[in-house]
C-alpha cells in the first residue's frame, strides 16, 4: 500500500490517496520515516532482519531443501532462540520452502527364477546398534549421455549411508561395488543382516557369495509387498528430491558422482533426520558409542 502511494503521490498527493485507501496519513508518514532511518523501526522488525540472515544461511547451507521444521530445529541447535511460527512467517515472506517429493520409479527387476533368501526383516526396519541391519537398493539418474545408476547400502540404526556406487551399467558390479565399500568402511564384528528387494543384482551368485564370505545373513523382501524395502526407498527418495530433481540437468556420470559424494557427506554428517531425533546420522552413532564406552570408563576409574 505504501508503494502504491509512492507511485501516485506526485499525481494526486499522499493525503487524498490515504483518504480513499484504508490507511491514515500518519501511518504512511511513519512508514516512510522508518524506511529513511532504520533505527526508528520496531524491535520486532530489527529482530526479523537478523533472523532472515540466519534462515537464509541455514536454508542455502542445506541444499536449499529444508522446510520450516528443519530450519527451525537447526537454528535451535545453533543456539538461536526463535519460535517455529516466526520461522514459518519469515520463510513465507522470503519465498523459501522445503523440497517436496515426487513419484518414484523402479529400477531393480525382480528375478523370479533365482533362489530367494527368506525375509528376515518383515518390514520391521529397526536396529538397536550399528552394523545390525543394512538395506540396499539402487536408482537411476537421466543425463545428457544416457541413464546413470546409483546403488546405496544404508545402515538402518542411524540411516547412515555406508556404501554407494555410480555406474553407467545395471550389471551386478554396481551393487557389489557399493557392498564392498560398506564392508571396508564398517568391519563386521557381530551378527549382521543384509536386506534388499528381489532385484537380479542382489540375487546374483556373485553378490550372495560375497555376503556369505563376509559372514552376513541375506534377507530379501516378500513377493507382492510394496513395503519390502521401504527404508532404502525412503533414503533414495530423499536423494532424488533433494539433489537429483532440483539440480539437473545432469551432464554425465562424473557430474552425478561428484554431486552424490557431496550430498552423502552432507546427509551423513549434517542433515537432521526426524526418525533418529532430529540429529545427523554421525551424531546419533557417536552418542550410541559414548553410552557403550561409559561403563568401561567407569570401571577403569575404580
Amino acid at each position: 500500500m505504501v508503494s502504491f502511494i509512492d507511485d501516485h503521490r506526485h499525481d494526486y498527493g499522499a493525503e487524498p490517496i490515504c483518504a480513499v485507501l484504508p490507511i491514515a496519513p500518519s501511518t504512511y508518514d511513519a512508514c516512510k520515516a522508518r524506511a529513511a532511518d532504520p533505527d526508528r523501526r520496531s524491535q520486532r522488525a530489527k529482530r526479523d532482519d537478523e533472523l532472515r540472515e540466519h534462515i537464509g544461511r541455514v536454508w542455502k547451507a542445506n541444499f536449499c531443501v529444508y522446510g520450516v521444521r528443519k530450519v527451525w530445529r537447526q537454528l535451535r541447535r545453533e543456539g538461536v532462540d526463535v519460535a517455529r511460527c516466526t520461522v514459518e512467517r519469515l520463510m513465507r515472506r522470503m519465498g523459501l520452502a522445503g523440497a517436496v517429493r515426487g513419484r518414484r520409479f523402479k529400477t531393480t527387476v525382480p528375478d523370479t527364477s533365482a533362489t530367494r533368501p527368506a525375509d528376515l526383516v518383515k518390514r520391521a526396519f529397526a536396529a538397536t546398534r550399528p552394523n545390525e541391519l543394512w538395506v540396499a537398493d539402487l536408482t537411476y539418474v537421466p543425463t545428457w549421455k544416457g541413464f546413470v545408476y546409483v546403488a546405496f547400502v544404508i545402515d538402518v540404526f542411524a540411516r547412515m549411508i555406508v556404501g554407494w556406487r555410480v555406474s553407467t551399467s545395471l550389471r551386478t558390479d554396481i551393487a557389489l561395488d557399493a557392498l564392498e565399500q560398506a564392508l571396508h568402511a564398517r568391519p563386521k564384528d557381530e551378527r549382521l543382516v543384509h536386506h534388499s528387494d528381489r532385484g537380479v543384482q542382489y540375487l546374483s551368485i556373485r553378490y550372495t557369495e560375497r555376503l556369505s564370505d563376509a559372514g552376513i545373513e541375506s534377507s530379501v523382501g516378500t513377493v507382492g509387498d510394496s513395503y519390502d524395502n521401504a527404508l532404502a526407498e525412503t533414503v533414495i527418495g530423499l536423494y532424488k528430491t533433494e539433489l537429483i530433481h532440483p539440480r539437473g540437468p545432469w551432464r554425465n556420470a562424473d557430474h552425478v558422482e561428484f554431486a552424490t559424494l557431496t550430498w552423502i557427506d552432507w546427509f551423513n554428517n549434517r542433515r537432521l533426520l526426524e526418525p533418529i531425533g532430529h540429529v545427523p546420522p554421525v551424531e546419533y552413532e557417536a552418542a550410541y558409542y559414548r553410552i557403550q564406552d561409559s561403563p568401561a570408563e567407569a570401571a577403569g576409574l575404580t
